[in-house]
């Protein structure tokens, strides 16, 4: 459904929007309960200032009522509840609340916050303060070690295991092309898994990962052969440029270090923006959830990928509702080509985004995908936006093409994307669209557009 206007405005910002509040949501389990809290009923003492703070008490089964706040400016939420999700299904009640209006969730002054909620937001805000104050980002990172000596040991001995595992993994690929890609599949998965495991042991995650995807491919239908050799290649590739690291140029080295597992670390001063949310999405592997939030900075021109992991079936705690533009400092890793970045101070409430990031045509994405592998040949997508396409049914899925007439990119058919991809085909409704997604060799995955006439952000995750 495509997102409505925004209902009411407060002091310093506006209000989200439903759809903004359920992009929040850490299952569908929790949307579900979320919405049917989402009304007056349930809730009473509810209010909202004009710094970001929502807070109101939801009557549950037992005797007192939960306390639930959020602040906005994360945001962030605390419930008395005992749920382990963030956010709970009562604070999502909570903002779909406060998204209707004055009406449901009037704006108070700032001393008329309820002492419950604002002892909470004051220590959270204090807490934020006096991170800032701690050291300066630019001592670098031995300034708060406490052994530099014993990190440095800590980071050799890791590195040895990772050149065992690479070594490892290259006699695994070099029995593979001597024995023929047709082995592959007779051998099944449990000898990748196997393969994967000492991957892990050698504490090189990322090639633990290449490892399970090449298991994966023997039985991903027709074609796999081509597919699987492409897959050894590439990582035979990073297996090589890892046993020869010292040897690369440091962008590239760094790129390295983060395929094969190791965290880069933030590099550089901090940018500050208005920083426009174009879409969360969530990703897991059944032992860990990754959330990917990617911004875009209306005065720089810089795109940038907020990380964030859940364990053990928890929501990632970040969570930035897709169409709202935040006013914040990030600061970036290192690694050629990399956009991953930390998130920062925020200085103002979210606001919604007034118009679409700029974009260009299927040709422009495409260049700037292929200079991207450039940097790094392991890129499984890049972040494009294209402006003035059109979705269009062709042989066995659909695609974007140029309004113009011009070049078009196939969309990715996972199955997760199949109502996002009803969403932009009755967005369209057979007229141009501005579509931000991933660009990558298995296509264009859909992930937020923009009509002609609104400047209404629909998210299609």
């Amino acid at each position: 459904m495509v997102a409505r206007s925004v209902v009411a405005m407060n002091q310093q910002g506006v209000r989200w929007t439903a759809e903004q509040v359920l992009a929040l949501a850490p299952d569908v389990a929790s949307r579900r309960a979320g919405s049917k809290l989402g009304t007056a009923g349930p809730w009473s003492e509810a209010g909202s200032s004009g710094d970001g703070a929502v807070w109101g008490l939801c009557k549950g089964s037992g005797s007192k009522p939960y306390q639930t706040i959020v602040d906005t400016t994360g945001p962030a939420y605390k419930c008395s509840c005992p749920s382990r999700k963030f956010p709970c299904k009562h604070a999502l009640g909570l903002l779909l609340l406060w998204a209707g209006g004055e009406d449901a969730v009037a704006s108070v002054q700032e001393g008329d916050v309820p002492d419950w909620a604002g002892t909470w937001l004051e220590g959270r805000r204090e807490r934020s303060s006096a991170k800032k104050k701690e050291t300066p980002a630019g001592d670098g990172p031995a300034a708060g070690a406490a052994d530099p000596e014993a990190a440095r040991r800590r980071a050799e001995r890791r590195a040895g295991r990772i050149t065992a595992g690479a070594q490892e993994l290259e006699q695994r690929l070099a029995d593979l092309m001597r024995g023929g890609l047709a082995s592959a599949e007779r051998a099944g998965y449990g000898l990748w898994e196997e393969t994967a495991a000492r991957m892990v042991d050698a504490q090189a995650p990322g090639l633990a990962g290449r490892v399970r995807e090449l298991g994966a491919i023997p039985g991903s239908g027709p074609g796999w052969p081509v597919r699987l050799l492409e897959e050894c290649a590439l990582t035979h590739l990073l297996d090589r440029a890892w046993l020869g690291v010292e040897r690369l140029p440091e962008p590239l080295a760094a790129t390295v270090r983060t395929r094969v597992g190791l965290t880069a670390p933030v590099d550089g001063p901090s940018v500050r923006d208005r920083w426009m949310v174009l879409a969360q999405y969530d990703s897991g592997d059944g032992r860990l959830t990754t959330r990917r939030i990617w911004l875009y900075g209306r005065t720089s021109g810089r795109t940038a990928l907020l990380l964030s992991f859940g364990a053990a079936g928890r929501a990632p705690q970040l969570a930035l509702p897709a169409g709202v533009a935040i006013d914040a400092e990030i600061t970036p890793h290192a690694g050629a080509g990399q956009l991953r970045a930390e998130l920062g101070e925020q200085f103002s409430v979210p606001v919604p985004i007034d118009s679409p990031p700029p974009g260009g045509p299927v040709a422009a994405a495409l260049d700037s995908y292929g200079h991207a592998l450039r940097d790094d040949p392991w890129l499984d997508s890049w972040p494009v936006t294209l402006t003035d396409v059109v979705p269009v049914p062709a042989d066995g899925g659909w695609q974007l093409a140029d309004a113009s007439g011009g070049s078009a990119l196939p969309l990715t058919a996972s199955p997760h994307s199949r109502p996002g991809l009803w969403r932009l085909v009755a967005l369209s409704g057979g007229g141009p669209v501005t579509v931000f997604g991933e660009c990558g060799h298995r296509g264009f995955t859909p992930l937020a557009a923009w009509s002609a006439e609104t400047a209404e952000t629909v998210a299609l995750t």
